[in-house]
This record gives structure tokens, C-alpha cells and sequence, in this order.
């Protein structure tokens, strides 16, 4: 079957995740795949690390401490478990990437003891280095305090009045002064997340919205009729009717475009007419939402999906693998799932590295990890 999509933007893969710190997370290091499934019992910390990726995306945008307020600010993000220690107050997170990585460490203000906002986070130190271990002189550009400067033979300074709430992926955006900043934000900002899509009566993808090309479904899915017209006209769209049609046997898709505001329909053998999405069952619509996101015309670097079997009657899983199996071979993704029928389905998949997560006295490991395994991943 001929397929006209186009590689992901960025050909940077991540090999690790590092988090210290951050909720369940007191010290955990993740080695990451072309297709990285994460399971576990509930609590055990898979929603965790989602949400640490999502504040390293979150950095990179410029609204990390809006973000972290989001979840209750710093006192309700930082590792609360036993043996705090000295770095009890400090969050962690970082990745390790082919040919760039970066990491952040965050903390309480230190200073202006008469402020209201002693509790807002702020950003105390930042690195990127070349390549995935970190070495000291393979360090590019770092931060500390207030201060950005490149790294290597002369030190040169690149930034020197950063705001403690501001990232240096927003205090230096010169590409030619900083290549690496500006390649690796770009990286960053193409990270796509999908996490739990609303299908009640008044979820975005139900509703009409005025179409425009979407060569990406947004994170609610809103844009669901435009991103699969999308797919019809520049991408796969033989691969997402097989995809339909296996899922939902003789069913096809079509969108109405006759109005400025288009219209998804769902024809099904028997039915005189299509379903249009607000006739859709949640576990249909569902479906749909994920095949127009991995059938993108655009795939990102990075595609994470957060539970998405949420809803999804366990005869639609098997398609929804081999949907996962086919857009791992061409970007690299991340899936967090529950659904153990999922799980063996995607586990035993080419290049699927599965880490199954458990909790030792409040923190998130992952078991039989060997000290050698750890140690691919070096704070700086």
C-alpha cells in the first residue's frame, strides 16, 4: 500500500530519562526505545513521569512555573519519601538524546526573605552537552543563576540577567549565537502528548469548529474533521480507512466539506446514513481521535500516549497496536498503558524496550535494574 507520509520533523531520539525528586520519583533513570511501553499497578508512578516530560516541554515553552502552579506549586511536586537529605528541596529532570541532551535542577528562592512568593519555583541551574552520558567536556552551554554561557576553551557568555522563573531556551533564542539552544527547543516544542481525549456530550471533537489544514490533531481533539481531511489529502488515507475498516469491519470515513466548519461521518453497514461525531459512542470516537494522531501527516520527534485503551473495548486494542507498531518504526514513542492486553500486544513488537514500574517505600523504581544500567544516565 503506498504511503505518502513524510518522516517525523527531527530525526533526535531520546536514549534516557533522568528524574530526581519530582513526586514518587526520589531517583529514578528510565532507558528509553524506539517504541518504550510503561505499565504498572495504579499509583505506582506511570502518570509521574508523563508529567516530568511534560515540565521539561513545559520549560522549553516558557511556562514551566505556570505549569508546576498547575499542580500545586513546588511544595506538592518535591519528593515528600524518607532520606530527603540535602537535595530534598531540589527537583531534577533531564534526557539524554544522540547527538544533544539537557537537564534542569529547580529550588525555592533564596533570596528577598520580605516577598509573598518565597515559594514559587525557580530554575537554579541548566546544561546541555553534546552526545547522550554526560561528560564535563562535552558540556556546550550551562546556566547558573542568572547567568547563561557557552562552554569549551573561552567561556563566553551568552546571557546575564535570567529571570529565576525563565528557562534559557526563551533568555537566548539567537541561532547562530546558540545553535544548540535553538535546535534542541525546537526538538522540545515538537513533542506531541496525547492524554485522556474528552468524548462527553460537549468534548471539543463533538463540536463544530471552522477548518483549516491540520497537518497535527491538536491535544483535544477539536480539529478531528480537519485533521482527517488533512490525512486524505496529503497523508495516508488508504492506511487510515484500513484502519477504520479492521477496527469497525465495513465501516468507512468521509468528511463533509461543503461548509466552512467540516463534518467527520462514520458510514457502518445497515445504516442509512453516517454518524456524524456527535452521534459517536465514546469508545468510537475514541478510536478516531488516536488513528487521526498516529496517522498525522506530520509525526512529531516524540509521540507520547498516556493510557490511551481509556474507554476502548478490548476487540479495538489489537488495531490500536498494530496503529502504535506502524508509527514506532518511523518516530520514536512513548506509551503509558494499564491494559495488559495492550501491553503483550505491543511487547512483543521490533525495537519495544517495556519497563513495568513498581513502588519500594513511597518511590517509583523500576526492578532488576542493574547499577550499570544506572549508570548510562550521569547528572551533571
Amino acid at each position: 500500500m503506498p504511503c505518502r507520509v513524510a518522516p517525523s520533523v527531527h530525526g533526535e531520539a531520546l536514549s534516557h530519562l533522568g528524574v530526581a525528586g519530582y513526586r514518587s520519583l526520589q531517583q529514578l533513570m528510565l532507558p528509553l526505545g524506539p517504541l518504550t511501553v510503561v505499565s504498572g499497578a495504579n499509583g505506582c508512578g506511570k502518570s509521574n513521569l508523563y508529567r516530568a516530560l511534560g515540565l521539561v516541554a513545559a520549560a522549553a515553552r516558557g511556562d514551566l512555573v505556570a505549569t508546576l502552579a498547575a499542580e500545586g506549586g513546588l511544595p506538592a511536586v518535591l519528593w515528600a519519601g524518607p532520606e530527603r537529605g540535602s537535595q530534598g528541596s531540589r527537583l531534577r529532570l533531564g534526557f539524554a538524546g544522540e547527538s544533544l541532551s539537557y537537564a534542569m535542577e529547580l529550588g525555592y528562592r533564596a533570596d528577598d526573605q520580605t516577598s509573598a512568593f518565597l515559594l514559587d519555583p525557580e530554575i537554579k541551574r541548566e546544561w546541555i552537552w553534546a552526545g547522550g552520558a554526560f561528560h564535563p567536556r562535552s558540556l556546550l552551554v550551562q546556566r547558573n543563576g542568572a547567568v547563561v554561557e557557552r562552554c569549551g576553551n573561552s567561556q563566553t557568555p551568552l546571557a546575564l540577567e535570567v529571570s529565576p522563573h525563565e528557562s534559557l531556551f526563551t533568555a537566548v533564542s539567537d541561532p547562530l549565537e546558540a545553535p544548540e539552544v535553538f535546535q534542541l527547543r525546537r526538538t522540545i516544542l515538537s513533542w506531541r502528548f496525547y492524554d485522556s481525549f474528552r468524548t462527553d456530550r460537549q468534548a471539543p471533537a463533538r463540536l463544530s469548529r471552522l477548518a483549516t489544514r491540520t497537518p497535527s490533531l491538536a491535544a483535544d481533539g477539536g480539529d478531528l474533521a480537519a485533521a482527517v481531511q488533512t490525512i486524505f489529502e496529503i497523508g495516508d488515507g488508504e492506511g487510515l480507512q484500513a484502519a477504520i475498516g479492521e477496527a469497525f469491519p465495513g465501516s468507512r470515513l468521509t468528511v463533509d466539506i461543503s461548509q466552512p466548519s467540516f463534518r467527520l461521518q462514520l458510514h457502518q453497514p445497515g445504516l442509512l446514513r453516517p454518524l456524524e461525531a456527535a452521534e459517536l459512542s465514546d469508545g468510537t470516537l475514541r478510536y478516531l481521535l488516536l488513528a487521526a494522531a498516529l496517522f498525522s501527516p506530520r509525526l512529531p520527534p516524540l509521540l507520547v500516549l498516556n493510557e490511551p485503551e481509556n474507554s476502548l473495548h478490548p476487540d479495538l486494542l489489537a488495531p490500536l497496536a498494530r496503529m502504535i507498531d506502524t508509527v514506532a518504526q518511523r518516530t520514536q514513542m512513548w506509551v503509558i498503558a494499564h491494559a495488559e492486553t495492550l501491553i503483550s500486544a505491543l511487547e512483543h513488537t521490533d525495537g519495544c524496550r517495556l519497563l513495568r514500574l513498581k513502588r519500594d517505600q513511597g518511590a517509583t523504581v523500576l526492578p532488576d535494574q542493574s547499577a550499570l544500567d544506572r549508570a548510562a544516565w550521569r547528572w551533571p
